[in-house]
This record gives C-alpha cells, structure tokens and sequence, in this order.
C-alpha cells in the first residue's frame, strides 16, 4: 500500500468538556457519518498551519489555542491516512457547518449520534481521561492524612488515581486500596493498580497500571476496562502501543527523589518521544501543576503527578479537564 494520506483533525473542546463532532457531506465517502473536522495536509505545509486553515474553511472560526495531540493510523478500503489530532481549547467566532452537512457538541462519555467514524473510537476514549493522574502518597503522609487530602481533591474534581504504595505491608496496603476504591466511586473517579492485577481484581478497581517491566514482558493486554504503562523511552511507547493500552506516563521529566539513579528526559526529549504517539502520554517526574501548559505543548495530554497532587497548594487548571 502506498504511503498514508497525511491529515489534519481538530478536536475543539468547550469549558464543559463537549468535543465539537462534524457530519460528513453527501459528497465524500463515508456520507453522513460523524467525525472530527479536519483535512488533508498539504505538501510541505506545517501541521498546525494546515490545522488552522482546515478550521477556518469547514467551521469560518479562527484557532487561538492548540496542542498537539495523538497521530493514529487508520486503513479505510479507499485510503491509508495518518491523522495529526490536536485538542483545540479556544477559538475566535462561532463554529458554522460551511463543508459538513451539520455539527454538534457531544461529551466525550456520552455520545449520542451515530454512525461514528471507525477511526474515532479510540480518540473518544482518549478523550474521557481527564488532565491529571494523581498517584497515591500514603508511604510519606501516612495513610489517614492522605485520605483526608484524596477526599479533598476528589470533592474539587479529581477523576484518575493511581494506587502504588511500595512501603506498606500487603495486608495494609490491602485494605488502604480498598478505601481509595470507595472514596474515589463515590465522587466518580476512576482509579488504577500499579503493577498487582490480582489486587486490581479483588477490590473492582477500573483498571491496572503496568510498570516498564511488566511492559516488556506482557504478551496481552490486561482484561480490564482501563489500562495505563509507565514508559522511560520511544521502544516502550511503541511496545505500549502494540499492546494496546490507553495511555501511558512518559518520564521522569525532571530528577525525582523517588527514582535518584533514573535520567531525566527533560522537556525536549520529552516532546521528541511523544510527537507522533498513538495514545494519549502524561508527563511524569518532578512535575508539579503549573508544568500543565508546558507539558501540553509537548504533546502531553495531562500531567501524571505524586507529590504535586497532594500539597495544599495550586491545582492544575480546570479549563483543561
């Protein structure tokens, strides 16, 4: 087959969440069906310019604000096209279908119009993690004041958190998760064993979160609804990838005093091994909530957080989520 049809797609999403989806016209294939506005790039063309341009010509509205996303490669029986999806969060005038036969704000958890394109399940998913992963900090706070702070974020918002506790014993490291199932499910948050499925199992947690190791080593996908990976280079994004996780904490992005002997990538190579990735990458190491902007930037969907998710102090913006 010959090389894929390079295009350009916008997902423009409202201060509540909606994501802009655009109904194809009568005259393309696929007519009918919804999908996220966007088209083809032009030779030698930047991709953000070709973003922009798109934009104004299928919606009349002027981009202000975007970042660069996910790159997913689809086969369609008429064409291979590898799609450039940016996350647009504001925009100057009013979306109009000047190429589509109509438009409609849908929530990412909620979609209800159909058909979809086959290329946008996927992207959708993506599109239901929120832009902070707060992994848990009982080892150093100690487990009573950890959950007071947890019930805190999880009245202000929180919806992903990972367990991973390496200092407390089974037994309590048990029942600790088992207490952060209960507090996260009644504020309709969604949370993830680090590396034990078996515990993941046990409690009905939402999902597991496979470290670099068990990464390399994994022959199948985990069965559970959630699957995040923990990657320190490009071979294990790919890996990540192949296995088909959805999504995975690229890092350390700085020094942290839990990995002291680890590289830190620094922003730079950060952006260098996310440009292009499948899934949806959250920045880890020595990240605090101001690195939000920054990291999104360079590709990241959100930041992936220990210490900075549970200090007293400032929180990544909601404007995000």
């Amino acid at each position: 087959m010959s090389a894929p049809v390079d295009v350009a797609v916008a997902v423009l999403i409202r201060s509540d969440g909606a994501a802009l989806l655009a109904q194809r016209p009568e005259t393309k294939v696929y007519s009918g069906y919804w999908e996220f506005p966007g088209g083809k790039i032009e030779p030698g063309e930047p991709v953000p310019e070709a973003l922009r341009r798109e934009v104004r010509e299928e919606l009349g509205v002027e981009v202000e604000r975007a970042y660069p996303w996910i790159t997913r490669v689809f086969v369609y029986p008429h064409a291979k096209v590898r799609l450039h999806f940016y996350r647009v969060y504001a925009w100057r005038g009013e979306p109009r279908a000047l190429e589509h036969q109509a438009i409609a704000w849908q929530r990412p958890d909620a979609i209800e119009l159909e058909p979809l394109l086959p290329a946008n399940g996927p992207v959708i998913r993506g599109l239901m993690l929120p832009c902070e992963y707060a992994i848990t900090h009982a080892g150093v706070l100690g487990v009573e004041l950890f959950l007071s702070r947890l019930e805190a974020r999880l009245r202000g918002r929180l919806k992903l958190v990972q367990i991973r506790e390496k200092t407390l014993a089974p037994r309590a490291a048990a029942e600790f998760a088992r207490r952060v199932t209960a507090l996260a499910r009644a504020h309709g948050a969604k949370v993830l064993v680090n590396s034990d499925a078996a515990l993941a199992c046990e409690i009905g947690a939402d999902g597991v979160h496979l470290t670099a190791e068990q990464l390399r080593s994994a022959s199948a996908r985990p069965d559970f609804p959630w699957c995040g990976a923990s990657c320190h280079s490009i071979e294990e994004l790919r890996r990540a990838e192949a296995l088909g996780v959805d999504f995975v904490v690229l890092g350390p992005v700085r020094p942290t005093p839990s990995h002291p002997n680890a590289v830190a990538l620094g922003w730079e190579r950060f952006r260098e091994i996310a440009a292009g990735a499948a899934v949806p990458v959250y920045a880890l190491g020595g990240i605090v909530p101001s690195d939000l902007e920054q990291g999104m930037s360079c590709g990241a969907h959100g930041i992936a957080m220990v210490r900075g998710s549970w200090g007293s102090g400032e929180k990544p913006r909601d404007s995000f989520v």
